[in-house]
Parts: C-alpha cells; structure tokens; sequence
C-alpha cells in the first residue's frame, strides 16, 4: 500500500513539475522589451504615447507570428521622471530579464538608469532624453536615441532669438535637472556668441514650487525682452501665467519640454503666442499618418508628445534584432549602426555614439491654441 501511494505521489510530482517547467518555458519563450518612463504625475502626457506606440507595434508584430520564432512581450513601468524611481525601474527589468528597453523619457532619469542596463548588456532607445552627455560622453554605448540632443536644440532656440525675433537681452531660466539646466546653459553659451547679445539674468528655480512671484520680478526688473526657458511644461505654464497676469510682454522661449499638449491646458490663455522647439514635423510622412491612425483607432484621442519618436525607436529596435537574428547585445547594437530604418520620422539609422542620424529640431508657436511650425 505504501509502495502504491508512493508511486501516486511521485507521478503527481512529476505530472506538476512537467506542467510548471512547460510553464515557464512558454512563459521565457518570448522576446521581453521593457518601457519605462512617466506614466504617472505631471510628466505621464510624455511617457504614456510611448507605451501606445510599443503596445501598437508588439501588437502588430505578434500578430504575424512574432519575431525570430517568438512573441514580442512588453514589461511596463513607471518611474514618473524621478531619477530615484528609475533605477528601481532598471533593476527590475533586468532581474524580469527584458532583452531590450524603449524608454527612459526624461535625461535625468535616464541617466540615472543607464549604468544597470550597461552592466546588464540591455540595448536602450530613448524617445526623448536629449542630454549631450548621453551620447557624447562615451561613457554609455548601450545607449541611443530617436531625438536630437540638446546642443543642437540650443542653438536653434538662439538663432531663432537672435536672427528672427531680432532680441538682444535675455533672462535664461533652468529647473536645475540634467535635461532643463543643460539645456539652458547651451542656450545661454550661444546667445552669449553674439556680440550685441546680453544674459541679463541666469537662474535656476525650484520644480513643484508654490509661488514663481520673486522669480517673474526678477525679469521683469532685469528688463529682459525674452526669458529662455529650460525645464518642463508645469513649471513653464505657472511661470508664464503670472507673467501675463502682471501684463508683462516679455518672449517665452523654451524647449521640447513644453511643447506638449499639455502645457496649453495647463497655462490656457497666456500660452498664446509661447515659442518652444521640438522635434520636426513629420506627420505628413505616410508612415506618421499611418501611426497617428493606429492611434485614434485604437485609443480614441490624438497621440502626445514623442509618440512618432517612440514608434520609430521601437521600429528600429525589432528591425535590428530581425536583421541581427539575435537578441544578443553586440549583434543588436551594430545591426542599430549598420542596418537604416523605416520610421514616421524617415529613414533612420544610428552614429556610433548612439544618435539617430537625420532627425532634427523646428521651433513652434502657440497659435489658437495649438503649436504650429514655423517654417
């Protein structure tokens, strides 16, 4: 008898193990792309549009039998653009074994994360994160980008400033993060170029601050025509509408940081007229009509801000491990390099320090409450 029900219990033993191991091995059958970024707080309208467009694209994917013989597997998390939050964040991707990382979206969160996905051998493609550092350090290999980094976009804004709008004195402002502050000290670098240019006032202020009075006094007694502005769109929008408030008419310049959306709900009225740079417009490409389509459809609303550059990031990323027939590190990353890419902002393909080569920056406006290009 006890012979007998010993045979039972081990056929059952092995029955469950056969199941859990089948399990598991269906589950690690899969290619795991983690997208990590601001999914929540202030900062969710830049990260959510990223995980539209992996979701969109995983979803096409796997629907065609997925990729070298397996499913496309997205791991989410939000990290809500704290460099803190985003170091657990790469911790766990990695201990979930994602193969690969569509994100981070902020340059100080991304930054933060970099150096686990480094040790780890993980591919990164960032939407958004435009510090130099990043890509010029070399300190990052790992690292690459569907957006211009923020040298190029300095300039821009101070060409703009001094060669179209014809403004010579300027207060330039900076959140004090890796993004808003190196953006900043590029912009205020190439306005100090021109010799009839003048930085009346360079200061940082504090993110999350009640009250923005003492900063918005400070311009006006520093009789700038412009502020520069580096950071995001929740301190832009404050700091703007008191301006207004005070019927002060200084220029409002900033960065990719606050053409969004969301920077016009927020600030409404006073927004009209704000200049701010960004990625250039490619929405009339077929392939951005295309994207932007799969978006309404399936999620009812017009994409945000870095949608087309996550969509591009994530269609570079699976068209190198297809090229590569790989998801190993060192084959993705020269497939990245040697291999251009079909994407809504063109052809792409990378530069050895990890930038995509032919995207770019346009400066916008605020006109009836929508950003328009100016050509």
């Amino acid at each position: 008898m006890k012979n007998k029900n010993l045979f039972r219990w081990t056929a059952v033993a092995a029955l469950l193990f056969f199941f859990v191991t089948f399990s598991f091995a269906q589950k690690a059958d899969t290619i795991k792309i983690g997208v990590a970024g601001s999914h929540t707080g202030d900062l969710a309208s830049y990260g959510l549009p990223s995980v539209h467009a992996a979701e969109l694209i995983v979803k096409n994917i796997n629907a065609k039998g997925g990729l070298l013989g397996k499913k496309l597997e997205l791991i989410v998390e939000d990290e809500a653009c704290k460099p803190e939050l985003a170091t657990n964040v790469a911790t766990k991707l990695v201990s979930s074994r994602a193969q690969a990382v569509i994100g981070h979206i902020c340059s100080g969160a991304t930054k933060a994360a970099l150096g686990t996905y480094k040790d780890a051998g993980i591919i990164v493609i960032s939407p958004s994160a435009t510090s130099p550092e990043l890509t010029h350090s070399g300190q990052y290999p790992n690292f690459h980008r569907t957006i211009a980094p923020d040298d190029a976009q300095g300039k821009l804004v101070a060409d703009f400033a001094l060669k179209t709008l014809k403004l010579r004195k300027f207060a330039v402002l900076h959140d004090k993060g890796d993004y808003g502050k190196g953006f900043a000290e590029y912009a205020k670098k190439f306005l100090e170029t021109s010799p009839e240019a003048t930085v009346v006032l360079y200061e940082g202020i504090t993110p999350g601050a009640v009250d923005y009075s003492a900063i918005v006094q400070k311009i006006r007694y520093s009789g700038a025509e412009a502020v520069v502005y580096g950071g995001y769109h929740p301190e832009a929008a404050s700091i703007v509408q008191l301006m207004r408030r005070r019927n002060m008419k200084t220029v409002f310049i900033s960065d990719d940081g606050v053409k969004d959306q969301t920077f016009i709900k927020v600030a409404g009225r006073a927004a009209e007229g704000v200049y701010a740079s960004g990625p250039k417009d490619t929405t009339k490409n077929p392939l951005a009509v295309a994207a932007i389509e799969e978006h309404k459809k399936a999620y009812g609303a017009e994409p945000g801000a870095f949608y087309l550059n996550a969509y591009s990031a994530t269609l570079a990323l699976v068209n190198a491990i297809a090229k590569a027939k790989s998801t190993q590190y060192a084959a993705v990353h020269k497939a990245l390099r040697m291999h251009a890419t079909d994407t809504p902002l063109g052809k792409i393909k990378f530069s050895a320090g990890g930038d995509a080569i032919g995207v770019g920056f346009s400066m916008y406006q605020v006109k009836n409450g929508v950003y328009t290009e100016i050509k």
